[in-house]
């Protein structure tokens, strides 16, 4: 299935002089929770290397890197479901992401909005 990725401005670095000052780990990953700029609904977790931020700054869509099949994973390639990045935030350890983004479609693979939809508790 060809999907027509939507085409969007690089994004500008704030409050870093570099991606180098982000504390990924051994692994050289940093988890990114994303979350709906609209209303703060958290959609998932994924993780990012240096490359997959680079490219997810670069095209202002979210780029992965996939643990389980080693490689990068350009989130709505596929599916056409893009996440449009609109923000970065870092921790006050600079070892973790929330990334806000407008949602195309579903975030979850399963069809559902959020990958959170089951209540523990």
């Amino acid at each position: 299935m060809q999907v027509k990725k939507p085409i969007l401005k690089k994004l500008l670095l704030k409050n870093l002089k570099s991606l180098e000052e982000l504390k990924f780990d051994e692994n050289g990953l940093i988890p990114a929770i994303i979350q709906d700029v609209k209303n703060n609904d958290i959609l998932m977790v994924a993780y990012m290397n240096k490359i997959s931020l680079e490219k997810t700054i670069s095209s202002g869509l979210a780029t992965y890197w996939s643990r389980s099949r080693k490689c990068f994973w350009l989130k709505g390639e596929t599916s056409g479901h893009f996440q449009k990045v609109k923000k970065i935030f870092f921790d006050c350890d600079k070892d973790a992401l929330v990334i806000q983004v407008n949602q195309i479609g579903v975030a979850c693979h399963t069809g559902e909005r959020s990958c959170f939809f089951t209540r523990m508790v």
